[in-house]
């Protein structure tokens, strides 16, 4: 069974700029595409995997302003997702 997840993330300020972290994913019936990113996993260590993954991608990236951290995360993990079938 495929459970979807709405992945969240902080952007936090610091010396150089922005940064993404604590990302985590709750699953929901209700996936809020439009200010968020919904996945498919096929299971909870899957999901784990994928999180861990984009903890260790973005922790050495520094961004400019909240829309470009938001939106480069959100670009990295559809094409991730849709590379994975």
């Amino acid at each position: 069974m495929i459970l979807i997840y709405q992945l969240t993330w902080k952007i936090l300020p610091g010396l150089r700029g922005l940064s993404c972290s604590d990302f985590r994913a709750t699953p929901t019936a209700a996936p809020n595409t439009e200010q968020g990113v919904a996945i498919d996993c096929a299971s909870e260590r899957d999901c784990n995997a994928l999180l861990q993954e984009l903890e260790s991608y973005f922790a050495p990236q520094r961004f400019t302003n909240n829309a470009s951290a938001f939106e480069t995360v959100k670009v990295y993990v559809l094409e991730k997702m849709a590379g994975k079938t």
